[in-house]
């Protein structure tokens, strides 16, 4: 059994499967909520005709965000003491999720590595975590992420597993998660862009609701409810709210998004806080046909605006299906 207050890094081993949290439906309520926090332009989340028309089946899309959010809450059965998350890898969303649909997920650990000791301070270990959330029992997505966590006692359990390295980016290979069926001309016609070419938000956002996200989502991660486990002086920003804010201004600048297949990579640059303005701007690394519609992979990177100079706090490759 998982104590409370951990568990801590010394206490995990690999092949240990995580405690489920319980599973969540998706309903009309919890979409509208998220819909106030973050304010995506989906056209599939936000109209049941229009999603019914492009997909063929009865029912309104969950924002794929929103599912990420539940998911990455259910793997805080291990990361409740996290210090940080270091990545997230390698995310598919295998199917579509529609509101009135349950979401379950199991963690599992992967691989074990004891961080470098520092004189004066604790010492700490990665975890890369395998996760798997299903959909009305049915596999959604699959992941990996790699917490940061503390650990208990003053000897280090002599850890030392290869995390692995981010894979190559294969856009066809993510681009066969967009279905097939789906007709993408109630979407619009779609927008020019070239790869290489950067699109600028000029819409700052600024982050609120960061308890309200967290309490949502199920989220048990100590450092994003108390100041006291924050190593900073405030409470540390859920990262993936950091993430529902980039979605939603990828789907200001990406007229008819349709939906997210995929994370090739997610890496949290900087601490963000409630109160934060931030911006986003979005590079196009690929684009490629999907289905009736369209692939592109694009960088989103985040900004806070604190000081005079803008602080990058979140660069983040998202495979999205548009027309």
């Amino acid at each position: 059994m998982i104590p409370l207050d951990g568990p801590y890094y010394e206490e995990l081993r690999v092949g240990q499967e995580m405690p489920r949290q319980p599973s969540v439906v998706i309903d009309d309520g919890m979409a509208a909520l998220y819909q106030s926090m973050v304010g995506e332009r989906l056209p599939m989340t936000m109209d049941r005709a229009v999603c019914e028309t492009v997909t063929g089946r009865p029912g309104r899309l969950a924002s794929p965000a929103l599912v990420m959010h539940l998911s990455i809450g259910h793997s805080t059965t291990l990361t409740r003491r996290a210090i940080a998350n270091l990545f997230y890898r390698d995310v598919r969303l295998l199917k579509p999720v529609f509101v009135g649909e349950s979401v379950a997920t199991t963690v599992t650990v992967a691989a074990l590595a004891d961080s470098r000791p520092r004189p004066g301070r604790p010492h700490r270990g990665k975890v890369l975590v395998n996760i798997v959330t299903t959909a009305d029992g049915e596999p959604a997505v699959t992941y990996q992420r790699a917490p940061l966590l503390p650990q208990r006692g003053d000897a280090q359990p002599g850890h030392d597993d290869d995390l692995g390295t981010p894979p190559s980016l294969d856009l066809a290979s993510y681009a066969d998660l967009v279905p097939t069926h789906w007709d993408f001309s109630p979407l619009g016609a779609g927008i020019e862009w070239q790869p290489g070419t950067t699109l600028a938000d000029p819409a700052r956002d600024v982050v609120d609701n960061a308890l309200g996200l967290v309490r949502l989502t199920n989220n048990l991660a100590m450092v994003h409810r108390d100041a006291d486990e924050s190593p900073y002086p405030q409470r540390l920003l859920y990262g993936g709210h950091v993430v529902g804010l980039a979605q939603a201004s990828l789907s200001r600048v990406l007229p008819g998004m349709a939906t997210v297949v995929g994370w090739h990579g997610c890496d949290h640059t900087g601490p963000a806080f409630e109160g934060d303005q931030v911006s986003f701007r979005h590079t196009l690394l690929d684009v490629t046909p999907a289905g009736s519609g369209r692939a592109f992979a694009v960088q989103v990177e985040g900004f806070a605006h604190r000081t005079r100079e803008p602080e990058k706090i979140l660069d983040w490759t998202v495979i999205a299906a548009a027309p």
